[in-house]
């Protein structure tokens, strides 16, 4: 992940104002204090740019404390970070902005974010809980940066999730996405052209890309962030762009009925003469290289859906 300008100034703005507040008003409880900048927004993936700033933009930090804290102290702190910040003169804070920053608890900040009940004092998720979770919320409540944390409960919750689904959570989702791929990209996509349906064409072609951008994820053992940021992520993580690259060529592709004009459908016979064909066979071929580089097969069938059951073996 990509550290914006916008992290500095967060740091800066907590090193100069807020941290000496903590000092002076709050010293006893300093370091029951974990601060830093995560969660919502673009600024906390480091993909904050000037088309961000029109919406729910400023300096501020996140102030996590556990629930007994907030209730000895946390309510006074909040108000003292929020005069501080309303002396300031650092742009309009819309409310959206305020509850994204400021002073949270531990629980809250991951139930909200995860959309779960988190247990976050035994530092612990059940296996159902795990199934239930999405990709994004994941990111999202991992991203950013954690400039303190001498308690440690903030962090320690934090590196439950980022290593990663248990194996067989992680094996059920891969088996997902590879069902979902074949369905629409493989199958689907070449029944909708034959009988004309562009519309439904390109859906399948989008519901294609975004499973072929989370298996890659899954494969790589990292969470994708928000739908807006995920080829940018996976750019990043595709340092050769071998994947990256063809996923951009099956956006840019349009569909071509031409292709399809006295081509009778045929469940075992590709269409090559429609490009956005041939590059779902390579995408396709790319992923599962990536499978054999984790140990999970080792056979190279283009057709995904053969994988399933081998990903669901055990679980």
């Amino acid at each position: 992940m990509t550290q914006s300008k916008t992290w500095d100034k967060n740091r800066r703005f907590y090193d100069e104002q807020v941290a000496p507040l903590i000092h002076d008003r709050f010293g006893e409880y300093e370091d029951r204090i974990a601060v830093g900048i995560a969660g919502e927004g673009s600024d906390c993936f480091g993909y904050d740019d000037l088309i961000s700033r029109d919406h729910d933009f400023g300096t501020g930090v996140c102030l996590w404390i556990t629930d007994e804290d907030m209730e000895k102290f946390g309510h006074s702190l909040s108000e003292a970070y929020d005069e501080l910040v309303d002396s300031e003169e650092r742009g309009y804070f819309t409310q959206r902005l305020r509850q994204r920053r400021g002073v949270m608890t531990i629980h809250d900040f991951y139930s909200n974010i995860l959309r779960i009940d988190c247990d976050t004092d035994n530092c612990q998720i059940s296996e159902q809980q795990w199934y239930a979770l999405d990709h994004t919320c994941l990111k999202t409540a991992v991203n950013g940066c954690v400039f303190k944390d001498e308690l440690g409960q903030f962090s320690a919750f934090r590196k439950l999730l980022t290593d990663y689904y248990p194996e067989r959570v992680w094996r059920m989702r891969i088996a997902e996405q590879l069902h979902e791929y074949a369905s629409s990209l493989q199958v689907n996509y070449a029944r909708c052209m034959t009988r004309g349906d562009l519309v439904a064409a390109q859906i399948c072609r989008t519901r294609g890309l975004q499973a072929a951008m989370e298996l890659f994820f899954l494969l790589k053992r990292e969470y994708p962030p928000y739908y807006k940021w995920t080829y940018r992520a996976l750019t990043e993580l595709d340092a050769a762009g071998e994947l990256s690259g063809k996923l951009e060529d099956l956006a840019k592709t349009e569909c071509s009925a031409e292709a399809w004009d006295g081509t009778p459908y045929h469940p075992h016979r590709l269409n090559y003469k429609d490009r956005i064909v041939s590059l779902t066979e390579s995408i396709a071929s790319e992923i599962v290289e990536l499978l054999i580089e984790d140990g999970l097969t080792a056979k190279r069938i283009p057709y995904l859906e053969s994988y399933v059951d081998e990903m669901l073996k055990g679980i």
